[in-house]
Order: C-alpha cells, then sequence, then structure tokens
C-alpha cells in the first residue's frame, strides 16, 4: 500500500525520498505549478535543492490522490496544521495520521496530536520526530528517529523505518511531541548567544538550563522525563543548537547579531516560543529563556536587556 506525504517543503520531501526506498510514495504539494517542475525535473529545489526524486515517488496537487493510502505522514507547517486538518478530515479521518511538523499551535495552545485527534477522532494519530535535517535525509545519511504513538506500534514502525532511518518507538506521545517542540525555542535561544558573540560557554550553559526548562514543562504536562532524555528531546536539542542546518538556530544568529533573515523561511520556533509563555503562565512555572525569545522575537526587549535579565536573576542550587 502506498504511503503518502502531505506537504513538500524540504523535511516532506526527504521523508518521501527515504520512504520511496522501501515501496510506492505518494506526494502531495498544493501549489500546482511546483508540482509541474517536479515531474519535470524529478527535484524540488525549490524546498530541497539537488536532491533527486526517485522513480518511486509519485508527485501530485491532488489531495484526493491520497484517499487509498493506509498511512499519512503530515508534513504542514505547525501553524497551518489545525486549519488544513479541518478542511480535510473527511478524507484522513479513519487512517494512520503521523505528524512530522514540531511546535505548538498558537490559536489552540495544542500540540498535532491533539489537532489530529479534534478534526479526525476516527484516525491513529502518531507523532514523528527527532534530530534530523532533511538534506541529510534525503542525501541517505544514517539517523535515528522516535515514533511515538498511544498504542505499541511495531508495525508502524516496521513500515516507516528505511535503510538508512532507524525508528524507536515509544507510547509517551506528549513527551515527543514536547520535546521536538520546546527544543527550537533553545535552538534560536542558542544562536542568539553565537549572534552575538557571547562564546560557546555561554552556549553550552544556555542548552543546559534550556534543557530544564523543556523538561519543567514537559513533566508537568504528564511526559515521562526518559522520553526527554531520548532521541526527541535531547538528541534535536543537540542538534539543532549546534548546526548551521537548524533554521531556528540561524535565525537565532540573525537576532543576535542584528542581521537579516529570510522572511520566506519557516522558523517553528518563534510562535513555539509564544505559545509555551502562555503555558508556562498558565501552569504556574518559570521558563525565563522562553520568554525572553519570546519577547526578542517580538522585538519588545533588546538582546542586551534579554541578557541582563538572564544573568541577574536570583541565585539557586542547580
Amino acid at each position: 500500500m502506498t504511503i503518502a506525504v502531505l506537504g513538500a517543503g524540504a523535511f516532506g520531501t526527504a521523508l518521501a525520498i527515504s520512504l520511496a526506498q522501501r515501496g510506492p510514495v505518494l506526494l502531495w504539494a498544493r501549489d500546482a505549478a511546483q508540482v509541474a517542475e517536479m515531474r519535470e525535473s524529478r527535484r524540488n529545489d525549490r524546498r530541497l535543492p539537488g536532491a533527486v526524486l526517485p522513480e518511486a515517488l509519485t508527485v501530485t496537487d491532488r489531495i484526493e490522490d491520497a484517499a487509498g493510502c493506509d498511512i499519512v505522514l503530515l508534513g504542514v507547517p505547525m501553524q497551518k496544521m489545525g486549519g488544513f486538518l479541518s478542511e480535510n478530515a473527511g478524507l484522513l479521518d479513519g487512517k494512520v495520521l503521523v505528524s512530522c511538523s514540531k511546535g505548538i499551535d498558537l490559536a489552540t495552545g495544542r500540540g498535532s496530536v491533539a489537532l489530529i485527534e479534534a478534526a479526525c477522532p476516527g484516525a491513529l494519530a502518531a507523532v514523528l520526530t527527532g534530530p534530523s535535517f532533511a538534506a541529510d535525509i534525503a542525501r541517505g545519511l544514517p539517523t535515528a528517529l522516535t515514533l511515538a504513538c498511544r498504542t505499541d506500534a511495531p508495525d508502524l514502525q516496521a513500515r516507516l523505518s528505511t535503510p538508512t532511518l532507524r525508528l524507536y518507538r515509544t507510547t509517551d506521545m506528549i513527551g515527543a511531541e514536547l520535546g521536538g517542540a520546546l527544543k527550537n525555542v533553545i535552538a534560536i535561544a542558542a544562536g542568539v548567544v553565537i549572534g552575538a558573540n557571547l562564546g560557546d560557554s555561554a552556549r553550552a550553559a544556555l542548552m543546559t538550563r534550556g534543557f530544564a526548562e523543556m523538561n519543567r514543562l514537559a513533566m508537568k504536562l504528564g511526559a515521562r522525563p526518559e522520553t526527554l532524555m531520548g532521541l526527541s528531546g535531547f538528541g534535536d536539542l543537540v542538534l539543532t543548537c549546534t548546526s548551521l542546518q537548524s533554521r531556528n538556530f540561524r535565525y537565532g544568529i540573525a537576532l543576535g547579531s542584528g542581521s537579516a533573515f529570510d522572511p520566506g523561511v519557516t522558523v517553528e520556533g518563534a510562535a513555539t516560543a509564544r505559545a509555551v509563555t502562555g503555558l508556562a503562565r498558565d501552569h504556574g512555572l518559570e521558563m525565563p529563556i522562553a520568554a525572553m525569545i519570546a519577547a526578542l522575537c517580538a522585538q519588545k526587549i533588546s538582546v542586551a536587556d534579554a541578557v541582563t535579565a538572564l544573568l541577574s536573576r536570583p541565585l539557586k542550587e542547580e
């Protein structure tokens, strides 16, 4: 049975390329012109330059073509996920829906799993997350990801694993989802540190205290600590805080250095920072790094003032 990937951004395209090693894959994009280009060139140079689309991968702009697919990977940006699911609930309900987006919906304060289950109550929701860059996956470089589902799902794990994509499964959907979402906020902060020339020691300290914030909120919302210590939490945090392939890290560098950043590039961590600030307030939690990033992204505070505010906090035990 064909697997469908909805959303032909960089990550969706890379997953489709990798999964096509195992059998037929359908890749859907909303833009008909983009689809025509991809069919002609067998590339997606708009989103993933250089990667070649294998013969087993079919590109379409007709979402109805996914009707015959039992497994659907959702590569839609997080802030568009709710509307997309509502718009296509008739087609998607009853299928296995695997979220590949990392973030928290600003309008509802929900993650992708809650959005899926609200719009498509008959679907089996899952999350695919972890340390991975689209370019690496498309090139066939090895990586490992977390596949989270409410029920143990070894069959789904086997279907989505490839010779270069190793999946580890868990039933802790909250932990997997929040690890992937929250690390983007900390990656922006790490970029700010480097962009402002504060040094690698400061970045290491920032990552450590940021990881503490990630755990604080995740545990409050019901996640298991071992999940945050795994691929979807610590692993993804290390990757996105140290590599220029990370859009969130590059955005943070631009903030820290006062440089321009391409507004056409999706930076999920900026919206997530705002959502996290609201969640922390609702649950009586202190998340000072997330709060500073939300304020920086909204241009409500300068980098210098944000650094001063964090360094002047009362001393405490670790």
